[in-house]
């Protein structure tokens, strides 16, 4: 998958780039404890390396759906974030699911809208699945205003578990990967 802009934002313009070996720091920016805290908290650096790893995994095998990537605000490139999708599993259908992280200096400026409407046209480029889940913190008001703002449908409130092990509250929203025009059973 190849670089790709999006609309604008209160920065400028997105671009959704691969995640590469060379983003691990970008990933340990975004590790703070401020910008987990929906999350977790920070992971230990032993985590960090394995998610690394997944996400550089992720975006080099053809045959799995998804990818990560960094997003860059345009139009010096500057690092912002990470965004991405992967396959998982709702309700016995197979969908993609996706999350993002933007470094605190820039919240609040549209670049995590602009970056899940880039993700979404990838998404639906890949075409393999019909849906595309987010699963925000009930608490994480910015997250859930991403979904809101970028089209999707909230399905309500359920339990979570993220990280394994620690229980959560989310909001389910979902949104319809379909081309216009094309039916439910598409």
């Amino acid at each position: 998958m190849t670089g790709d802009t999006a609309g604008r934002t209160g920065e400028g313009t997105v671009r959704l780039e691969p995640w590469a070996d060379e983003d691990f720091a970008l990933l340990q920016a975004v590790n703070a404890p401020e910008l987990t805290e929906h999350l977790g908290g920070p992971e230990s650096e032993e985590r960090l390396v394995a998610r690394q790893r997944r996400y550089v995994e992720l975006g080099a095998d053809p045959g799995r759906p998804g990818c990560m990537f960094r997003i860059e605000v345009l139009p010096e490139g500057r690092p912002a974030g990470a965004i991405g999708f992967w396959e998982t599993s709702w309700e016995g259908e197979q969908v993609y699911e996706t999350g993002w992280t933007i470094l605190a200096g820039l919240q609040g400026r549209g670049v995590a809208t602009a970056a899940t409407r880039a993700l979404i046209g990838k998404a639906r480029a890949e075409g393999r699945f019909r849906s595309l889940f987010a699963f925000p913190s009930t608490d994480n008001g910015p997250s859930n205003a991403v979904c809101r703002k970028a089209g999707f449908i909230l399905l309500g409130e359920r339990d979570f578990e993220y990280p394994p092990g620690r229980p959560m509250r989310c909001n389910a929203w979902r949104l319809d990967l379909a081309p216009a025009g094309l039916t439910a059973e598409a």
